[in-house]
C-alpha cells in the first residue's frame, strides 16, 4: 500500500503513518462516491499492520467546502435527499474505522466538510482556517452527524452558537474552543499534522486502538441515529421556499431574504 488510489483519494504510507489525500481542488466538494472512497481507504488501512495513524489532507484552497450546491446540480427535493442519504450511508462507515485520524485543515471546512473534519480524532489548523456550519444560511438542518459530534467536542452552547448564527470560526478561535488541537503556520500545516501522527505512531498500536475504542464507544451507533434524524429534517426543510432562497442567496453572494415558509 505504498501508493494506492481510490477514485479521487490517494493513500501513501510513510513509515507507520498513512497520508490519505482528497484530490478535488480547489474546494474538494464531496458526493457519496468520494465519501465512499474515503471509507474504503480507511477500512483498508485498518487491515494494514504497518499503519498506526492516518493524516487526512486535501489538495487545493479548501480542506472541504461540503456538498456542491452549484446550479449544475439538478434541482428537486427527492434527488437532493437521495444524494444526502447516500452520503450518510458512507459516512457511517468512516466513523466505524479503528485507527486514529488527524485532519490537516487548510482554508475552509464548510457544512459537510466541517462534519468530515470531525470524523478525525484531532484537527491541525492554521490562523486562516475557517470552520463553518453554514446550514441555516441554506435553510437546512445541520447534517453529517454534526448535531452529535460538534456538541460532543466543544459543548452544546458553542455548537448552538455556530449552528444558529452560521458564523465562521477562525483557526485561533477554534483552538480556544477545542475545535482544533494544533495551530500551525500555513506552510507548516502538513509538517505539524505529520508530527502529531508520528507521536501517536510511536506508542504501542494495540494500546492506542484499544483506548480510542473506549473513548469512542457507542459513537458509530449514535452517529447512525443522528444521521437518520438529520436526514429527515433536511428532507422536510428541502421542500421549503426558504431553502430555495438560501441556495440562490449563496450562489449570488448576498444575504438570504427568508420568509419562514
Amino acid at each position: 500500500m505504498a501508493n494506492t488510489r481510490y477514485g479521487d483519494v490517494t493513500v501513501t504510507l510513510e513509515g507507520h503513518v498513512a497520508w490519505v489525500e482528497i484530490h478535488r481542488p480547489p474546494h474538494n466538494f464531496f458526493d457519496y462516491k468520494l465519501i465512499g472512497d474515503l471509507a474504503g481507504a480507511f477500512e483498508a488501512l485498518d487491515q494494514e499492520n504497518e499503519c498506526r495513524a492516518l493524516v487526512l489532507a486535501s489538495e487545493g484552497k479548501s480542506f472541504c467546502a461540503g456538498a456542491d450546491f452549484s446550479p449544475s446540480i439538478p434541482e428537486g427535493n427527492e434527488l437532493e435527499s437521495d444524494r444526502a442519504g447516500r452520503v450518510y450511508v458512507q459516512a457511517i462507515r468512516l466513523f466505524g474505522t479503528r485507527k486514529p485520524v488527524i485532519a490537516a485543515v487548510q482554508g475552509a471546512a464548510v457544512g459537510g466538510g466541517l462534519g468530515l473534519s470531525l470524523v478525525a480524532d484531532f484537527r491541525v489548523a492554521t490562523p486562516d482556517t475557517r470552520f463553518w456550519a453554514n446550514f441555516t444560511k441554506l435553510g437546512l438542518h445541520p447534517g453529517f452527524a454534526l448535531t452529535h459530534t460538534l456538541p460532543r467536542l466543544i459543548g452544546v452552547q458553542r455548537a448552538s452558537l455556530m449552528f444558529s448564527t452560521a458564523r465562521r470560526v477562525s483557526g485561533d478561535e477554534a483552538m480556544a474552543w477545542g475545535l482544533a488541537d494544533v495551530l500551525a503556520a500555513h506552510d507548516q500545516l502538513r509538517a505539524e499534522a505529520g508530527k502529531l501522527a508520528n507521536q501517536i505512531a510511536e506508542c504501542a498500536p494495540l494500546a492506542v486502538q484499544s483506548t480510542r475504542a473506549t473513548l469512542r464507544r457507542g459513537l458509530q451507533d449514535a452517529v447512525k441515529a443522528t444521521l437518520e434524524h438529520e436526514l429527515g429534517e433536511q428532507s422536510r426543510l428541502a421542500r421549503t421556499e426558504d431553502h430555495k432562497e438560501g441556495i440562490r442567496a449563496v450562489g449570488e453572494r448576498r444575504p438570504g431574504r427568508f420568509q419562514g415558509r
